[in-house]
């Protein structure tokens, strides 16, 4: 009689490819997770964009209120500044958006002429009628297991005509 070797039969095998097959799947499905995560992203930085060109075309650049926190907390009247802009927008707080991962951009333009204000914004630019554009850019950090992290950046802009 003969000794039964260990290596003999094929005992196991379905474990193994199991494991093999659904760390792949695994990996595949978190990849998508990760993937609609950053169209999120991508969608709320174009959202972002909007309201923050409806916060200046609204306020106009000429308004009279003091800048405070309370200010661009409750969106009370405030000066459409840089500043406040920038402010606002990220204080939007939407979700999986990081802030500090936000840059808020804007600029005042002469319209219908086009003409870029320096300094930005000029004394003769920040009239009702004149162009404001706000660009937001956002930095998504992907991770996916196993491949080596990437940094997504979503950059979208926005227009309106000031009207106050």
């Amino acid at each position: 009689m003969r000794p039964h070797l260990v290596l003999d039969g094929d005992e196991g095998s379905a474990a193994i490819e199991m494991a093999v097959s659904m760390t792949a799947l695994l990996i595949v499905i978190v990849g998508m997770m990760k993937m609609c995560i950053a169209v999120y992203s991508y969608h709320y930085t174009s959202e972002a964009a909007r309201e923050g060109a409806r916060y200046a075309i609204v306020r106009g650049y000429g308004a009279s209120t003091p800048v405070n926190t309370a200010c661009v907390q409750y969106e009370s009247a405030c000066t459409a500044s840089s500043d406040n802009i920038s402010s606002y927008v990220k204080a939007l707080g939407y979700p999986a958006l990081i802030p500090a991962n936000m840059t808020v951009t804007t600029t005042w333009a002469g319209f219908p002429t086009g003409v870029t204000c320096t300094p930005n914004p000029a004394p003769n630019c920040n009239n009702v009628g004149n162009m404001v554009t706000v660009t937001v850019q956002y930095t998504y950090p992907l991770s996916i297991p196993f491949f080596p992290t990437k940094t997504l950046t979503m950059t979208s802009s926005a227009s309106g005509i000031l009207s106050q």
